[in-house]
């Protein structure tokens, strides 16, 4: 169980300030340290005009735009050079349409394939856009530490202009221009943004210039990508980051995109009704499940088609290549818990599994499954042949790769922190990371983790915190009403969390396990009104928490409140986080 504690209440002057408010949604503003009505009315009512900065105050932005207008002057061949993820490719989508609009054709975008090529440029690929006679390479979300592969470019007399939005090295590629928020020496006030947000705001400057022919407005079609990437990249949702969501919701809900179109068909998803919740679980892993499938460019194809036969068969290509993950991620799943099953001693604090054939672009998926059911730190690794070593002239190597997860509050990056020599890179944040090491170390990796975490909570660092209620409520608050104050805080993200209530000492009337394979949770209480009032939880039953379930028993239930639009019904319910 967690530990919880309930939000302070809003001061005498904060509610002053917002009495125009109500009192919930004064509360969930106050949370968010929103406490002067000009800054809620730029978080509730966002402006796209208003509340979007000058793309021009990111730093080396007009040296960029001035060499991206040259290559179209002269017709030189631009390669977008993208990452493979659900931020890089709808970021490639977003300058691939902008071009398109304005009437430039020379151009090519290269999407790496994950598991081959790895993250960011290599001397390959840009071998490949050389012999292609490119000109001038646009990186979308990556390209910030690829020093030996920038002056590789250059020494072939391509220029490289780097848009990224992951923390610099101490060395920076000597790159035609880098436009990074999170540079030294750049003073644009969002240090947040993600790579397709980034890669927005060279279009909006290359507009701004008036160098090209562009309708007003128009590039607000492409909010759909790129709102789509913000949600998806777990970046905060809040400052510019909370317009590109709150615009890109609304472009998603009636995006013309032929090959959204018919992923929202197959899906059955309302897409009139879409929310943040479809895209972090249905349509995000469908275009993370292409590059971890090896077809980054299907994921690409959907997303730019035109062509209402073709997107309809790569809606269908990338649910089933989806579903064969799934498969796959399924079976590793199962492997492991075979191996915890074999296990003898007591399980440690913080579990260690891994097998070179496991793909290690799958292990997240595993750690999320994983972790989540065990309510503790999982790390899990595979192999990846190391290309670097093998071109200094050595014997190549084995380097280990992996995932890991919290699965509950303890702080992963922390507990890696700790014992930082045994690894060759990690990274991530409280709830999640990757990690690499060589095959030497891998044996030492479960006792040094595990030796961690003892230290971290002797120390008592371990990163185990109180998470906060927003507000008990009874379940007669569970209302249309009061929903109506709630959603105008979406959508919901990092930073920006559906609000947590508390419901205490409510009884089940009803309960019973659904779906296909009677995986999910769902609880039936009654208000006094005698009204149903529905509590679900997928891909729980019930046993992970820290009391029995039956009908009559009375818990204590923390949860979050939704708008259901299963099969274009709405249903106002609860979704269980915690009961104790």
């Amino acid at each position: 169980m967690k530990k919880y504690a309930l939000r302070d209440s809003v001061p005498k002057k904060v509610s002053d300030a917002l009495k125009s408010y109500h009192p919930i949604v004064q509360e969930l503003l106050y949370a968010r340290e929103i406490t002067d009505s000009e800054s809620a009315e730029k978080f509730l009512n966002p402006d796209y005009d208003r509340h979007l900065l000058d793309p021009y105050l990111l730093k080396n932005m007009d040296k960029a735009v001035k060499r991206i207008l040259k290559a179209i002057k002269d017709d030189e061949k631009i390669a977008i050079f993208s990452d493979y993820d659900a931020d890089g490719i709808p970021g490639a989508v977003a300058f691939h349409d902008f071009f398109k609009k304005i009437g430039y054709q020379n151009f090519v975008n290269y999407i790496p394939l994950r598991n081959e090529e790895g993250f960011g440029l290599n001397n390959e690929a840009i071998t490949n856009l050389v012999d292609q006679k490119v000109k001038l390479i646009v990186t979308i979300d990556c390209g910030i530490t690829d020093v030996v592969e920038v002056d590789f470019a250059n020494k072939h007399g391509v220029d490289v202009i780097i848009t990224d939005h992951h923390i610099p090295a101490k060395k920076l590629p000597r790159a035609f221009t880098i436009i990074n928020p999170k540079q030294k020496g750049d003073k644009y006030p969002e240090k947040f943004l993600c790579g397709s947000g980034v890669i927005f705001k060279v279009i909006q400057a290359i507009i701004k210039s008036g160098k090209v022919e562009w309708k007003d407005g128009q590039e607000k079609w492409l909010l759909d990508m790129i709102g789509l990437a913000t949600m998806s990249d777990m970046v905060p949702l809040r400052g510019e980051n909370r317009v590109l969501s709150y615009f890109g919701m609304k472009v998603l809900q009636k995006s013309p995109r032929v090959g959204l179109m018919k992923l929202f068909s197959l899906l059955k998803i309302n897409q009139q009704t879409v929310t943040e919740d479809d895209i972090a679980f249905m349509i995000t892993p469908r275009i993370n499940a292409a590059s971890r499938m090896g077809i980054p460019r299907d994921a690409f194809a959907l997303l730019s088609t035109t062509d209402e036969v073709e997107a309809g068969v790569l809606a269908e290509h990338l649910n089933n290549k989806n579903d064969e993950r799934k498969g796959v991620v399924g079976s590793m799943v199962r492997e492991i818990k075979k191996k915890l099953e074999d296990r003898d001693e007591e399980m440690k604090h913080v579990l260690v599994f891994g097998n070179p054939e496991w793909k290690p672009s799958l292990l997240g998926l595993v750690a999320n499954s994983f972790s989540d059911e065990h309510n503790r730190p999982v790390f899990f690794w595979g192999r990846s042949f190391d290309e670097a070593q093998d071109k200094e002239g050595s014997n190549g190597g084995a380097i280990i790769k992996g995932s890991c997860r919290s699965g509950g509050d303890t702080d992963v990056v922390a507990l890696m922190e700790k014992c930082k020599d045994i690894f060759v890179d990690y990274g991530g944040h409280k709830g999640a990371g990757g990690f690499s090491l060589l095959q030497e170390n891998i044996h030492t990796l479960e006792e040094r983790l595990n030796q961690a975490y003892l230290e971290l909570a002797a120390a008592g660092t371990d990163g185990k915190a109180q998470a906060t209620i927003d507000k008990k409520f009874s379940l007669d608050d569970v209302s249309w009403e009061t929903y109506s104050h709630i959603e105008k805080f979406a959508p919901f993200g990092l930073d920006n969390p559906k609000p947590l209530f508390l419901f205490e000492k409510i009884t089940i009337s009803a309960m019973k396990l659904f779906g296909k394979e009677q995986n999910h949770l769902e609880l039936k209480f009654k208000n006094s009104k005698d009204k149903d009032v529905i509590a679900i939880a997928f891909f729980s039953n019930g046993k992970n928490f820290s009391v029995p379930l039956e009908v009559g028993s009375t818990l204590d239930l923390v949860a979050t409140m939704e708008k259901s639009q299963f099969r274009n019904f709405p249903e106002l319910r609860l979704r269980i986080v915690d009961i104790f």
